[in-house]
């Protein structure tokens, strides 16, 4: 059995003239503290997570290379194994599987790490969108225009656009097609979103808005307004992963505190999957539900990968939340509101909380550590026990390339 021990992150913003190290060093330190971790020597492997620092110049060796004056400081322990991890927007759950895999396998402490800066200090990040969706062959798309063609419409990436953006529109159009989804129902999903992340101190946007206020603002792919998109935030978070051995050896002040991690597995998705099919997300669920032996009714809050919010709206379906088509009615009903059958996103979400691509995953984590600790201030959930996040990676088709799941309990 596997433990977070520790976990750490920085607050999501825009900080240009913060470096990569800088930010990481900022989480680490966070969960050393979390952890009251005397030795941090005894780490026996780190999984380093991140997918922008080639833009940024850093093109190989990425962990080495930032957390290299870390170690020249006396602040990262020498000689550590580091590993690194590239899954898109899963990043940071790749990471973490790297960890848990290891403790698994025979370890005793491991370290996730995650960062990602999205903002350089010259320019508006137009450019660094451009380099996301460049280097993949123009018949990648495909599936995207046989889609689009279904749908009437049509779709044709372009400079100065999100990919994601664009791909994620045509599939709210889709399933508003087959399901009768209404914008009203994804608008309210932001609108709960934006709202639970005024009193998050980590947020990006700390303010709250009206389903009608997110329907009003700009429209940036049709039926998405930028209230329903994740804006581009900086921010790394760390996880301290550990064996039930070595956390028998730790003070009652830290055994208390840590969360046992019921399930945790990662799905790869399909090119030709429908709404139907076993796609990327309802496996990797299915998994982890297996492999914790509960339910989805089991569960007490989510944290799920709201890149847009109508995201959110299939991500409660395929979380076996509520049944397939209804995840619009479901959101819209106030069931996964604070106080709601399962608060999904209490944090704010991605949307509001923030996107900093690889870190994502370990924030989600931590808003689950800080929910099932009893520490999450005024958005609190009474007696919360049991949790899940979902982050999901890319696109293969019209599927989630890599979906990560994961369950912590809380034991004592």
């Amino acid at each position: 059995m596997a433990y977070v021990l520790g976990i750490g992150v920085t607050p999501v913003g825009r900080y240009p003239d913060r470096s990569f190290t800088e930010l990481v060093a900022e989480a680490y330190d966070s969960a050393i503290k979390d952890a009251q971790l005397a030795e941090p020597d005894r780490i026996e492997g780190t999984w380093f997570a991140n997918m922008l620092a080639d833009f940024f110049g850093v093109r190989s060796m990425r962990g080495l290379r930032v957390l290299a004056p870390l170690v020249e400081d006396g602040l990262f322990p020498d000689g550590q194994r580091i590993v690194n991890v590239e899954a898109a927007c899963a990043s940071g759950s790749a990471a973490f599987n790297g960890a848990w895999s290891a403790i698994q396998s025979g370890a005793d402490l491991t370290l996730a790490i995650g960062v990602e800066k999205m903002n350089p200090a010259d320019g508006d990040g137009v450019e660094l969108l451009d380099w996301m969706a460049g280097g993949l062959p123009d018949s990648y798309w495909d599936p995207y225009r046989a889609l689009a063609a279904e749908l009437g419409v049509t779709f044709e990436p372009g400079a100065g656009r999100s990919i994601a953006m664009d791909t994620y529109a045509l599939l709210a159009q889709s399933h508003m097609r087959d399901y009768g989804t209404t914008v009203e129902q994804i608008a309210a999903s932001a609108a709960k979103n934006h709202t639970n992340a005024v009193h998050n101190p980590r947020a990006q946007y700390r303010f709250p808005m009206t389903t009608e206020q997110v329907l009003a603002d700009r429209v940036i792919a049709e039926p998405l307004t930028r209230s329903m998109a994740a804006p581009r935030g900086d921010g790394a978070g760390a996880a301290l992963v550990c064996s039930e051995r070595f956390l028998r050896q730790q003070p009652a002040a830290v055994r208390e505190r840590a969360l046992k991690i019921r399930g945790h597995s990662l799905a790869g998705g399909r090119i030709d999957a429908s709404w139907q099919d076993q796609r990327s997300p309802v496996a990797s669920a299915s998994q982890t539900y297996a492999m914790a032996g509960v339910k989805p009714s089991d569960l007490d809050l989510v944290e799920l990968h709201d890149a847009t919010s109508f995201a959110e709206i299939h991500l409660v379906e395929d979380l076996g939340l509520c049944e397939r088509g209804q995840g619009g009615p479901f959101t819209a009903s106030g069931a996964t509101q604070l106080g709601g059958d399962v608060a999904v996103n209490s944090s704010g979400g991605l949307v509001s909380r923030g996107h900093p691509i690889a870190a994502t995953g370990i924030m989600m984590l931590n808003e689950l550590a800080l929910q099932l600790r009893g520490e999450a201030g005024e958005n609190q959930l009474p007696d919360a026990g049991l949790a899940m996040a979902e982050n999901g990676g890319g696109f293969i088709g019209t599927d989630v390339a890599l979906t990560a799941t994961t369950i912590l309990e809380r034991v004592a």
